[in-house]
């Protein structure tokens, strides 16, 4: 019996009922003397007790995932990576509320199979009286390595400069989605390795516990990312491999755009999941990118943008890039990118929707290069 399964549970609570009945009914029908009779009456309620505790350990162990297996549990698993299998099953994630206006679960994917945090906001429009049927975009925030994803609340000014971008009618109001990037804190640059599904996680689980909690629109149009850093990277990469589950991405000062030999060391594997080869052999896609980056920047020159445009071309692949003057690999530098990814986002994407039956989105306006 699974250590997560519902049956496992059901067994502990009539269990549990049983030992409560028991202990009712034998209470004053133990035969023998005081000295036999007091230590059965104290077994008894410690066995109630006991399994009461196990009733409620094995309810939040299957609400926040703290161990998947018994081998979890005990410590016998053959040492696959823990974060690897750790993690309640994908439709049982619980959202929890936080002070800062978002919603946080812990979850294990069921393509991925890897546990990571997931945080999502919705913006006020989501709760607004009448919108109860609206659809919304979804926006992915990608942070970068190291980084978690606090990281975009606490230095990334998250959600507030959207919503001020909302307000000023520069951006369309999103869901906003802010995934683990590296689940188990090992980074595949959101690669797909025979040990780590980093991509299916990003591409696959995360969209589906969002579009099963919230009110998103339910087609490529309506989902886009934005990363900075090695989350940058991610987000130029993730639409051209995933052009059914993303239309566009922005790429604030993204790592090189032909992939990190320190991240990923063997070279086929590293080129055929790099940006730069991906958009060279896709071919009439409907996927737009925007690449920003400072002149300053020595991690993220603007020369690996202008190659990465060169090689767009006749793709199929929209590409808009920005190189501001000044600034360094820092939040300080990509809040202040933040009005034009957002704003051309906004282009991309459908904006919020009362879709029809068919589901299909408004359609998005177009954003030249």
């Amino acid at each position: 019996m699974e250590l997560t399964s519902t049956s496992f549970l059901v067994t502990l609570i009539v269990t549990t009922a049983l030992a409560m009945l028991a202990l009712l009914l034998l209470w004053n029908r133990i035969p023998g003397p005081g000295w036999v009779r007091w230590p059965a009456r104290v077994l008894m309620t410690g066995l109630c007790q006991l399994t009461a505790i196990c009733v409620v350990a094995a309810s939040i162990n299957g609400s926040y995932g703290l161990y998947s297996s018994w081998d979890d549990l005990l410590g016998t698993g053959t040492g696959q990576d823990a974060s690897a299998m750790t993690g309640p099953p994908l439709g049982r994630a619980r959202f929890i509320r936080g002070g800062d206006g978002t919603r946080s679960t812990y979850f294990r994917g069921s393509h991925s199979k890897l546990a990571g945090q997931v945080m999502v906001w919705t913006p006020p429009e989501y709760d607004a009286p009448g919108a109860e049927k609206t659809r919304f975009p979804v926006l992915m925030l990608l942070h970068g390595y190291p980084g978690s994803p606090r990281t975009w609340i606490d230095l990334g000014n998250m959600p507030g400069s959207l919503e001020r971008l909302v307000r000023l009618g520069a951006s369309h109001p999103f869901i906003v989605v802010i995934p683990e990037l590296y689940p188990g804190g090992v980074n595949t640059d959101c690669t797909n390795t025979p040990r780590r599904k980093l991509a299916d996680w990003l591409a696959r689980d995360v969209p589906d516990l969002v579009a099963r909690n919230f009110r998103t629109l339910r087609r490529p149009e309506g989902w886009g990312l934005m990363g900075v850093s090695t989350g940058a990277f991610c987000a130029a990469k993730l639409p051209l491999q995933y052009p059914k589950v993303f239309r566009a991405g922005a790429a604030l000062e993204p790592d090189p755009l032909t992939g990190d030999p320190a991240v990923l060391s063997d070279p086929a594997v590293r080129e055929r999941n790099s940006p730069m080869w991906l958009v060279a052999h896709v071919k009439n896609a409907d996927t737009a990118l925007f690449l920003a980056t400072s002149a300053q920047d020595e991690n993220s020159p603007p020369r690996q943008l202008a190659a990465f445009a060169e090689a767009a071309e006749g793709t199929g692949v929209r590409v808009k890039t920005l190189v501001r003057p000044r600034g360094g690999h820092n939040f300080q530098t990509w809040t202040g990118m933040y009005p034009d990814a957002l704003g051309w986002l906004s282009t991309e994407l459908s904006p919020p929707a009362a879709t029809a039956a068919s589901g299909a989105p408004a359609a998005p306006r177009r954003c030249c290069r």
